[in-house]
């Protein structure tokens, strides 16, 4: 797993922004996963969020429901579960 601190795109340099990058294994080690809960953990304590336009996927979906909180977080899965019933358009991502 690489930091990664902000990225190119055609609309520019996003600055200010961890990006984790998800190895092409399956398997992510517990040090990496601490390391993520840790990053992240205190990225919501300073006040930060956890995603932007990219939305939520494997890695920071155990994280989402703390930041959202449910009362944010269960309509954005109704959201998608009404559009996605059968969990095929972008599988295993959260939002």
């Amino acid at each position: 797993m690489a930091g990664v601190p902000g990225h190119r795109s055609r609309a520019g340099r996003h600055d200010g922004r961890l990006q984790l990058r998800r190895p092409a294994s399956s398997d992510i080690p517990d040090a990496a996963w601490q390391a993520a809960g840790d990053i992240f953990t205190t990225a919501l304590r300073l006040g930060g969020t956890l995603t932007g336009e990219h939305g939520v996927g494997t890695l920071k979906r155990r994280w989402v429901a703390q930041e959202l909180g449910s009362e944010q977080h269960a309509p954005q899965q109704r959201i998608k579960a009404a559009f996605d019933p059968h969990h095929i358009l972008n599988p295993g991502k959260a939002l």
